[in-house]
């Protein structure tokens, strides 16, 4: 036990590095996921034809398709096109794009399920489409959506251990290298893990708080899912 505490006093810093790196990946990734996501919610639902297909195909493109696969097609394939990414910014707009496919439909479901009366009503007052989206569905769209929307955010916490293949030094890729080179495996993975695990804990408890403040009494959708 006192060499495993010595061994984490010695690599800690390091891997804390590297969990930096991974929470700057997972939130720029997810804000970018966030905005594409919307985009692609909304074309789906109030695009003509051509843009419903267009965001469909996409969707389903991206959640049919390994995230790993999708990172080696950018990083690895793009270059024999004459486009090469650094690491870092390869890992990002694949991440970025994966989670947006996946944050669309959670958007789809949240805009669905509000009644289509309201929306009545807003064309009957005269709104606009942009009004209506801003005032009426947007709002409650993402009280509806926070709980199962929490979950993509934890999720993508935790995928992006897999920016190691590319050789990025988030949390994943110090703890190989560190283990590499002492031949600690055991003792460093269980470091990166019980950092990984803290950093859910954390992330959980803010997502929470943030929960039961937005938190409608008798809205639908608010309960997290299981």
């Amino acid at each position: 036990m006192g060499g495993f505490i010595a061994l984490a006093g010695r690599f800690l810093p390091d891997l804390l590095q590297g969990a930096g790196v991974t929470i700057e990946i997972t939130l720029v990734c997810v804000c970018a996921g966030f905005i594409l996501g919307w985009a692609l919610a909304l074309g789906r639902i109030y695009g003509g034809r051509a843009l419903h297909l267009a965001c469909t195909a996409y969707i389903e493109l991206v959640r049919g398709t390994p995230l790993l696969v999708q990172l080696f097609l950018l990083y690895f394939g793009l270059p024999d096109v004459g486009l090469v990414l650094p690491p870092v910014l390869a890992a990002g707009i694949a991440f970025g794009l994966n989670t947006a496919a996946y944050q669309a439909e959670y958007f789809r479901g949240a805009i669905q399920s509000i009644p289509a009366s309201q929306v009545i009503a807003a064309q009957a007052l005269g709104l606009t489409r942009f009004q209506i989206i801003r005032y009426i569905v947007f709002p409650q769209a993402m009280r509806i959506v926070l709980p199962a929307w929490s979950n993509e955010l934890i999720y993508m916490l935790k995928y992006s251990s897999l920016a190691f293949a590319l050789g990025v030094p988030e949390l994943m890729g110090r703890a190989n290298l560190i283990a590499s080179r002492n031949f600690r495996y055991l003792e460093v993975y269980l470091l990166a893990a019980a950092i990984y695990v803290g950093l859910v804990l954390l992330l959980s408890s803010v997502l929470g708080l943030v929960e039961r403040r937005l938190k409608v009494p008798g809205l639908a959708g608010q309960g997290r899912e299981s």
